[in-house]
């Protein structure tokens, strides 16, 4: 796959993926926590706040490796 293609692919999927589970976290943080003490949210979402750079890192890890050299190319 082209480099410029795989970065375009990943650059879509990683904006979608961050708005996506910023949503989902707020969602879940909002209706789990509601009566909960103020330093149980504070540790819930700095955990979530930081959870979503694990997948986030692998994703640019990916866009980020060299293109591969095809057998055709390889012969030239």
């Amino acid at each position: 796959m082209p480099s410029r293609l795989r970065k375009f692919i990943g650059m879509v999927i990683l904006v979608t993926f961050v708005i996506v589970y910023a949503f989902i976290a707020m969602v879940i943080g909002d209706m789990t926590l509601q009566n909960a003490h103020m330093a149980v949210k504070l540790l819930y979402f700095a955990i979530a706040g930081i959870a979503w750079t694990v997948p986030a890192g692998a994703l640019i890890w990916w866009m980020e490796r060299p293109a591969t050299i095809s057998r055709k190319q390889a012969e030239d």
